[in-house]
């Protein structure tokens, strides 16, 4: 089982597997074509709220501020209809020797689906 992440920007490649759009928003300026997604997992991308609130933290990309983030999505994740989404994703990594979670997000290292990956990766190896 093997989980990459990769932007929405990025062009697909046969290597990716199958690849799961997580954000609840289509990303703007790439068709369907392009983004040769498999499933678009929506429930699993944050909340309005929790989207909107880390976004207006002036701190929201410190380590502190992803850490409050990333606190509050994991919680998130645990609620419905999130946490059925996860544990289709689960099931999903576990039928597919690879599976990319492709986001929109510019900022590729501070952003919920490094969140989402760790959960998963978690949830695989319990």
């Amino acid at each position: 089982m093997n989980i990459t992440l990769k932007r929405a920007y990025e062009p697909a490649a046969p290597d990716d597997g199958y690849r799961v759009l997580i954000d609840r928003l289509w990303p703007r300026g790439v068709t369907k074509e392009r983004a040769h997604i498999d499933v678009w997992a929506k429930e699993v991308a944050p909340g309005a709220g929790l989207r909107k609130s880390w976004h207006a933290d002036p701190n929201g990309k410190s380590d502190a501020g992803f850490s409050a983030f990333a606190e509050a999505y994991r919680a998130e994740l645990t609620t419905e209809p999130a946490s059925s989404a996860v544990d289709e994703l689960v099931e999903l990594a576990r039928e597919h020797p690879r599976i990319t979670l492709v986001f929109g997000a510019k900022d590729e290292t501070i952003n919920h689906a490094v969140v989402l990956r760790e959960v998963l990766l978690e949830r695989l190896q319990s």
